[in-house]
């Protein structure tokens, strides 16, 4: 009997502690901070970060300017479209992506080797890669990847 009334206690008590609300955590970062900027806002930060970057003249400013606000209407206009859909893409439909999307970045290379002299253009493409390194390092939830890892083939015998 003594037994049965403990077995029971430990379930009432485990039951009782699971269903118990879990409090959030507060995170350090919400979501992507320049989400909180009017789309205005965020190209002019964009542009003054890359005029302190690249060194760039009042003219290429002006042409950056009209290449940023062209290319943050697009991002929108993507992110609109994609959140609209909820079936998961089709191969075909994922290679047109794709397929548009390395377009637009040759498109926008042509671009910026217009606006940008031949040194600029130099550091820019190095920013840009040197970005994308960074954003490998993080998987989808904002984690830094261990990037220091052992393979099974470096650890000693």
């Amino acid at each position: 009997m003594k037994k049965l009334i403990t077995i029971a206690l430990i379930a009432i008590v485990s039951v009782s502690s699971y269903a118990q609300e879990r409090k959030e955590r507060q995170r350090r970062h919400e979501g992507n901070p320049m989400e909180k900027f009017t789309p205005e806002q965020r190209n002019q930060l964009m542009l003054k970060k890359m005029t302190l970057e690249l060194d760039l003249n009042a003219s290429q400013q002006k042409e950056m300017s009209k290449v940023i606000a062209e290319q943050s209407v697009k991002r929108e206009a993507h992110l609109k479209n994609r959140k609209a859909k909820t079936a998961k893409p089709t191969s075909e439909e994922i290679f047109e992506m794709k397929n548009k999307m390395l377009d637009e970045q040759i498109a926008m290379n042509g671009k910026m080797k217009k606006i940008l002299s031949p040194d600029q253009f130099k550091k820019w493409d190095e920013l840009k890669k040197h970005h994308r390194q960074g954003m490998r390092n993080y998987n989808r939830h904002g984690i830094k990847k261990d990037t220091h890892r052992k393979d099974s083939s470096d650890v000693k015998k």
